[in-house]
C-alpha cells in the first residue's frame, strides 16, 4: 500500500524553482523523513501534499485520492509557522479543531483531555494558549494535529523549540503512531533526528531529490564510510596524510574520511609510534556526512558560512 505518491512536481514562485521534477512513493505504515538544509523545498513540497498550494506541474496522490480536500479529515497537518488561538482556553483549542475535523463535541473533549495528559499538559487544561511556554505549545499544536485520529501524520519541523525532555516525548508518539500503522512524515534539516526514527529519507537539495530510499539503502550506497578514532597524543599529523581526504574534531575522538581508492589498514599502519589508539572504528557515515558528499564542496561552504544543516553535535 502506498500513502503517498508524487509524480514528476515543480513548483515555481517567480523566476525562483522551489521544487524541481520530484517523484516519490511513501508506503504505508512508515516513518519518512524529508530532510535538507533550509531553503531545499522540504516545507513546499508538504504544502503542495496537503493541498495547501497546487504545483505548476506533476500529480499527487494521497492515501490512494488525487484530491486531498476530499480527505482532509484523514490528514493530520502540523505546519512550521504555528497557528493558535493564544487566549483561548488549551483544552477548548483542541476540542475546536477536532470538531473541524468531524469529531463530535463530547467525543471531541475527552479525546483533548487524554491527549493533554499523555503530553503531560493536564494541569493546563484550563489556562489560556498565551500562558504557556513555546516547547509547551509546540507539544499543545502536536496534539491538536493528531486528535481526530489521522491515518497520515505530516509535520513540518516538530521539534523546533523543544527542550530535550519534551523532545524525547514527541519522538515517543511518532513512533507509537508508526507502531498502530500509520504514516508518518516529517520534515527536518538537523539530520540526528531523522538517522535515529526514520525508516526511509528523501534529501532534497535546491529543489531536487538527490537521495530516496530505506535508512540501511542511503548509507550502503554511501561513496565513503567514517573511520571513528579514539586517541591519546598529538593527532595534528591527520589532517596532513595523503590517503585522508577530511577530518572531523572533537577532543580526543575524530571521525576520518579518506579519499577515493584509500584502504583503512594503511591508515593505520600510519598511526603506529605515532599516537596511542585507544579505539578504530570503520562505520557507516551519518547522514549529515551523506548529504555533505552528495551536495558537494560548494555547498559545504555554503551551509558553514549560513549555519545550515548542522549536525546536532556540532552545535
Amino acid at each position: 500500500m502506498v500513502a503517498l505518491k508524487l509524480e514528476h512536481v515543480r513548483k515555481t514562485f517567480g523566476d525562483h524553482v522551489a521544487v524541481d521534477d520530484l517523484s516519490l512513493e511513501i508506503p504505508q505504515g512508515s516513518l519518512y523523513g524529508f530532510i535538507g538544509p533550509n531553503g531545499a523545498g522540504k516545507t513546499t513540497t508538504l504544502r503542495i501534499i496537503v493541498d495547501i498550494i497546487r504545483p505548476d506541474q506533476g500529480s499527487v496522490q494521497v492515501l490512494g485520492d488525487s484530491d486531498a480536500a476530499s480527505i482532509r479529515q484523514r490528514i493530520g497537518y502540523l505546519p512550521e509557522e504555528r497557528g493558535m488561538y493564544k487566549k483561548m482556553r488549551c483544552i477548548d483549542f483542541i476540542t475546536y479543531i477536532a470538531t473541524l475535523k468531524g469529531v463530535p463535541r463530547l467525543e471531541a473533549v475527552a479525546r483533548a483531555g487524554r491527549l493533554m495528559d499523555e503530553l503531560d499538559l493536564g494541569k493546563w487544561k484550563t489556562a489560556t494558549v498565551d500562558a504557556l511556554s513555546k516547547g509547551m505549545q509546540q507539544k499543545l499544536q502536536f496534539a491538536s494535529t493528531v486528535v481526530h485520529d489521522p491515518d497520515l501524520l505530516i509535520l513540518d519541523e516538530p521539534f523546533s523549540g523543544l527542550d530535550p525532555v519534551n523532545l524525547e516525548m514527541l519522538k515517543t508518539a511518532m513512533l507509537e503512531y508508526r507502531r498502530q500503522g500509520r504514516t508518518v512524515i516529517f520534515s527536518t534539516h538537523m539530520m540526528e533526528h531523522a538517522e535515529r526514527l526514520c525508516d526511509s529519507i528523501v534529501m532534497i537539495h535546491r529543489g531536487h531529490k538527490v537521495i530516496d530510499g530505506t535508512m540501511t539503502q542511503v548509507k550502503a550506497n554511501a561513496p565513503n564510510r567514517a573511520i571513528r578514532l579514539n586517541y591519546a597524543g598529538d593527532g595534528a599529523f591527520i589532517e596532513e596524510l595523503p590517503l585522508v581526504k577530511r577530518v572531523r574534531e572533537y577532543g580526543s575522538d575524530m571521525e576520518i574520511f579518506l579519499n577515493e581508492g584509500a584502504d583503512s589498514q594503511d591508515l593505520l599502519r600510519e598511526f603506529v609510534d605515532r599516537i596511542e589508539i585507544k579505539t578504530f572504528d570503520v562505520s557507516d557515515p551519518s547522514l549529515y556526512d551523506i548529504f555533505l558528499q552528495v551536495a558537494g564542496a560548494s555547498h559545504l561552504q555554503h551551509i558553514s558560512d549560513s549555519g545550515d544543516l548542522v549536525a546536532e553535535e556540532d552545535r
